[in-house]
């Protein structure tokens, strides 16, 4: 229940600046009606079977049944027009980096911010992220512990966003003149402060560089791999090379990052052991496209395009030897919004539409240990419901640019249905 207090600052806020709308996402906490029927006219359901003319039952966060009517005293929310999907997963997101497009700065020389402000101001990627249907990311690097304040404020309700499994300040190889530390004490120190993944960088290349040169020795890579799965978490590696890659695997890694000319043995390896494979295909694309925000040089574009090429090839391998395949964005910045532009580059790699949405959603829920409450439309798993317009089965392009209605465990949180 809102108070008359809520409706005073409210009256308040709305003639005092563009602030005022962060300030109510903070205080807003969704109100759950007791059950919701949704009414759809085309189902996705986890096996990729469409069921027509179906219910979804919503109690709260959760789906509670898939049925042929509606229960008696049910709201009603009438999206027979569309075609329902799981919400999505993004696997790799960097949702603290905003940037406010000041006149005179770029991304990456901003004035360093207080932590607080950076929490508040991204909020506005988490928005846009939701918009495109994501409603869960991992996110895979952080400072100043902003992404363990988002996860917590989107959990509490009172900031609104993707659910988000956090990873805090990544492990990365000390300068050249600092000695070498003790990975299995980094990654436990990791797991302490409270990160749900270990996010391990073992190579060289980000933004405009596409250095590849390995960064951990394969025995660095497995002591943070050992210490993080005794304590039951899980870990990310980022290697934009090969030998990168090849170690990563070898020392347990639950998934890779990014990654190029991966040779058979790898691949072989990775389908083996399960690990899943997120090649950010589209995340270099986006640094060629907003190349000018960043004040890239010339020069620095034609590696872009090599790698991207070299990126594709690769994932079109590995897909077509059985790799598991997860939908990672790498958002930064100004790429949110863009979240799912990664889908249309699994198509080009070989994967059918139906394929190319199960790395969005089947394949990334079974990675965080969410196979039974996240990733699908079924009874017991969270309300995180997606409507589009369109056929995705027929047409990827659907889930990446016609987007219309989104809950996110049981709250209606975009709704484009009637434009």
């Amino acid at each position: 229940m809102r108070t008359d207090a809520f409706f005073f600052v409210v009256s308040w806020l709305r003639g005092h600046g563009p602030w005022t709308w962060l300030i109510l996402v903070l205080m807003a906490t969704p109100a759950l009606a007791a059950t919701k029927a949704i009414k759809a006219g085309r189902l996705i359901d986890p096996s990729g079977r469409v069921l027509t003319n179906a219910v979804i039952v919503v109690d709260n966060d959760r789906i509670t049944a898939i049925a042929t009517a509606t229960p008696p005293g049910a709201e009603v929310i009438d999206l027979s027009r569309f075609t329902i999907i799981p919400g999505l997963i993004d696997l790799h997101t960097h949702m603290t980096y905003y940037w406010d497009r000041t006149p005179g700065t770029r991304p990456l020389n901003q004035p360093r911010r207080p932590a607080g402000v950076t929490t508040v101001l991204a909020a506005e990627n988490a928005r846009l992220t939701l918009e495109t249907g994501v409603t869960t990311v991992r996110d895979l690097g952080a400072s100043g512990e902003v992404d363990y304040a988002m996860r917590d404020l989107i959990n509490m309700g009172r900031m609104v966003g993707p659910r988000m499994f956090v990873a805090g300040q990544g492990i990365s190889a000390p300068r050249a003149s600092a000695p070498a530390p003790d990975y299995a004490q980094l990654a436990d120190a990791r797991v302490a402060a409270g990160s749900d993944w270990v996010k391990i960088y073992g190579s060289r290349g980000s933004y405009q560089s596409v250095d590849t040169t390995q960064a951990l020795t394969y025995e660095e890579m497995k002591a943070a791999v050992d210490a993080a799965h005794a304590k039951n978490h899980r870990v990310a590696i980022h290697s934009y090379g090969p030998s990168g890659v090849k170690d990563a695997v070898r020392a347990g890694a639950d998934s890779v990052e990014h990654g190029i000319d991966l040779d058979d043995d790898t691949i072989r390896e990775m389908a083996a052991r399960g690990t899943v494979w997120v090649p950010t295909i589209d995340h270099n694309r986006y640094y060629v496209d907003a190349k000018d925000e960043y004040g890239f040089a010339p020069e620095t574009i034609p590696p872009l395009q090599a790698y991207i090429e070299k990126n594709l090839a690769s994932t079109r391998r590995a897909f077509m030897a059985g790799v598991k395949i997860g939908m990672g964005s790498d958002a930064v910045y100004t790429m949110f919004g863009q979240n799912t532009r990664e889908l249309g580059w699994f198509i080009k790699a070989g994967m059918t539409p139906a394929q190319a949405l199960a790395t969005a959603t089947t394949i990334p829920a079974a990675l965080l240990g969410h196979e039974k409450d996240l990733g699908a439309i079924a009874p017991g798993y969270f309300a995180d419901i997606v409507a589009v317009d369109g056929d995705p089965l027929a047409d990827i392009d659907v889930v990446i640019n016609k987007v219309r209605w989104v809950m996110k465990s049981g709250t209606v949180a975009v709704d484009k249905s009637v434009k």
